[in-house]
């Protein structure tokens, strides 16, 4: 019997798909006899206990802090979910596809499913597309599910690119390939985002549940939502019990974040009965990715750059992720000290309110997590920032040091990388990293103050060694009212800052500490100090200058703010004080 050209295709592509679930059940038996041998044997651990205090850590990693329950509802102790949940799942299914896979006539030999991981580069099995001829004649079939009516949406059809980029691996059954950029009807392949990847290991725990986004035998795309249970994870596989049907292949496979930990391509087969699935198998995304850039060591640059393209750290998630974040925090609390002693934002003189950055949403206060910030756009950096402290709650956490862009803001109008490597130039902290660092949301306040919006550059002698802790000084020693403090920081922007880099380099930077004492009266009192003597030439040595309690009045001079009534409770508003101010050597010198 003769076999058509495509008939053979179609008989491999089902041969390979078949070999590889046999892989998988070898996998499967080998380490439930691994286990058998372990039961008989209390001192050893079974070989699927494998979630270690840092795989955990590394779990929690790529948790938002803002998601209190995560942790719970990963072990199965909740299954609340915030209904922006799905709103991220919907996100996550536009760039989730139908692979059409056919032969070089346009006859169709099968489906699969595939995703996109880059703008132009789409991540399925090798089993899908085994080769370049495979993927030259198939095409990604996008937008292909079903509407609100139960109507299918317009399909929008790409072609694959092979010759761009084409990577595959029979044993670890993926294939990663270029798709044009804009389809015949003039569709952008963009328009469907993508899925970032994640290098590192611990993605997922055993027992944990996941979700895969699919195209079952072909049909409009589909989930299978969270009834699938982790079960075993080895080196480079993972599996799991869940619903996937033949055209499921080159499926992504999600965490309760949507964050991608594997790419879904075999069933485990019954060995008693060959019609029956005992479990799934993907490999796991970090094996894909560590594959990937071993073989991008002999590509060229081009080639390079769309793989780099498709590498992405847990920080770069995030700040997809914070477009909401204005709504979740409410930032600075203008009656933290008191319903009777509120304190608002200042005021700006009037040449300076257009040169406020506005956010997407029109609103000039960036907020973050108990502080908000408001920034310049001709210098880039923020004009004050302003924080609530409440030492009765204050929580010591860990520093991080990761500094990210706020995506709410264009990235223009923030002092980047650029301006802080290789030199002794700081990222110093207008909100001081542990002051916000309290109560229940500590965690995020921590993270939140590594935005570079609160990065002001500050000389290494000044931020470290010089920029006394003024609210140390105030919490510890000044007479308190709850220990309760507001802080108002920021730099003083003159004409003739130096120029490095493109950026005027602030010489003077100030606080105005707010608070109530113990006889029920408010306190403001100012401060400032300069790195004038230290910034002429960023190769000097350490030389010295000073701390000095200045009148609010003097920093309203200086920066153009209108702080209100503050100045009428400041205590050197009421007495004869030298031009530059009181100058402070320790806690003592302040006037409260």
């Amino acid at each position: 019997m003769s076999i058509q050209f495509n008939d053979f295709q179609r008989f491999n592509q089902n041969l390979v798909s078949i070999q590889q679930e046999q892989l998988a059940l070898k996998r499967y038996i080998e380490r439930s006899n691994e286990r058998e041998r372990m039961d008989d044997n209390q001192n050893n651990k079974n070989p699927s206990e494998i979630d270690t205090p840092e795989r955990i850590s590394a779990r929690k990693k790529i948790i938002n802090p803002r998601d209190g329950l995560a942790f719970e509802r990963i072990f199965g102790e909740n299954d609340l979910f915030p209904i922006s949940y799905f709103e991220a799942g919907l996100k996550a299914a536009k760039p989730v596809c139908r692979i059409e896979v056919r032969d070089r006539i346009g006859r169709i030999l099968g489906y699969g499913t595939g995703f996109l991981v880059s703008s132009n580069l789409l991540l399925t099995n090798n089993h899908v597309l085994e080769n370049e001829d495979s993927a030259l004649f198939s095409v990604a079939q996008f937008n292909y599910e079903m509407d609100l009516d139960q109507r299918e949406r317009p399909i929008k059809s790409f072609r694959f690119k092979p010759n761009i980029l084409f990577i595959t691996d029979q044993k670890l059954d993926f294939t990663l390939v270029a798709i044009e950029e804009i389809s015949a009807d003039g569709s952008k392949s963009s328009d469907f985002g993508f899925l970032p990847l994640l290098p590192q290991k611990g993605k997922v725990l055993l027992g944990e549940y996941v979700s895969i986004i699919q195209h079952p035998s072909g049909a409009p795309k589909a989930v299978a939502f969270r009834e699938n249970k982790i079960i075993d994870i080895f080196d480079d596989y993972i599996h799991y019990s869940t619903d996937t049907q033949p055209g499921s292949s080159g499926s992504p496979v999600f965490n309760d974040q949507w964050i991608v930990v594997g790419l879904h391509h075999a069933g485990v087969p019954d060995p008693n009965d060959t019609t029956n699935y005992i479990s799934n198998e993907s490999i796991r995304i970090s094996s894909i990715l560590k594959f990937v850039m071993e073989q991008s060591e002999i590509l060229s640059d081009e080639k390079k750059a769309l793989i780099d393209g498709i590498v992405h750290n847990r920080e770069e998630i995030d700040t997809k992720n914070e477009e909401s974040h204005d709504e979740i925090s409410t930032g600075y609390d203008t009656k933290f000290l008191g319903n009777n002693y509120e304190v608002p934002h200042p005021t700006f003189r009037s040449d300076l309110k257009g040169d406020i950055v506005t956010q997407k949403n029109g609103d000039t206060v960036l907020n973050y997590t108990h502080f908000s910030i408001v920034m310049s756009k001709s210098r880039r950096l923020a004009y004050y920032t302003v924080v609530n402290i409440d030492g009765n709650k204050l929580v010591n956490i860990g520093r991080e040091n990761k500094w990210t862009f706020d995506p709410r803001i264009e990235e223009k109008y923030q002092c980047g990388p650029e301006l802080y490597e290789n030199n002794d130039i700081d990222r110093g902290h207008l909100v001081r990293r542990r002051d916000p660092v309290w109560g229940d949301n500590a965690n995020e306040a921590n993270k939140d103050t590594f935005h570079y919006t609160n990065s002001s550059p500050q000389h290494k002698d000044l931020n470290q060694k010089t920029w006394l802790d003024l609210e140390d000084y105030i919490l510890e020693n000044a007479d308190k009212f709850n220990l309760k403090v507001t802080v108002f920081t920021g730099p003083v922007f003159r004409g003739d800052d130096i120029i490095y880099r493109n950026v005027k380099i602030p010489a003077e930077f100030w606080k105005v500490a707010v608070l109530v004492q113990a006889n029920g009266e408010l306190s403001a009192t100012a401060y400032l100090q300069t790195q004038k003597n230290l910034i002429d030439n960023l190769e000097f040595a350490y030389g010295e200058f000073k701390t000095y309690q200045v009148k609010v009045s003097t920093i309203e001079n200086l920066t153009g703010l209108d702080f209100g009534n503050l100045r009428n409770h400041d205590p050197l508003e009421r007495i004869e004080t030298t031009a530059a101010g009181r100058v402070i050597n320790n806690s003592k010198d302040i006037l409260l």
